[in-house]
């Protein structure tokens, strides 16, 4: 049962949330700045999280490896690579200021609000099917 809930799905869809909350309180920061002189807008890279989570996805144990001082570089388990996903949303961009837009900004919370929403409904769905198995194997 562990299996099922570790599988790559579930902790993929967990690092999206993750990852879109982070950006949303980023991207409501900026909007509740808009008007402040000089304020330099920040954000989370999509692209680069995307990326990382393709490459923990795709990943088996001995395709990544990370490097353990005095023993060189080791393979990482799929779970530990979905774990430094992570680390892209401690990845703050800074933007020069100059691309400040109440519309833009808008538009961005709109997109992340929807990645977020994907990733509840599809976690909500892998869970009703667990669900579903379990009430069909008791009752077996």
């Amino acid at each position: 049962m562990t299996s099922m809930l570790n599988n790559s799905t579930l902790s993929a869809l967990e690092q999206t949330v993750l990852f879109s909350h982070q950006r949303h309180q980023l991207l409501a920061g900026n909007l509740a700045n808009i008007d402040t002189p000089d304020y330099k807008t920040r954000d989370l890279s999509v692209t680069e999280f995307h990326t990382q989570l393709k490459a923990a996805i795709e990943s088996s144990p001995g395709d990544r490896a990370h490097y353990v001082p005095g023993r060189g570089m080791e393979p990482i388990s799929k779970q530990q690579a979905l774990e430094q996903v992570r680390d892209v949303s401690k990845q703050i961009l800074y933007h020069d200021g100059s691309d400040v837009s109440l519309e833009q900004q808008v538009t961005q919370i709109a997109k992340n609000q929807n990645m977020h929403n994907t990733a509840i409904a599809l976690m909500r769905s892998q869970f009703q099917t667990l669900q579903v198995a379990i009430r069909e194997s008791a009752s077996a």
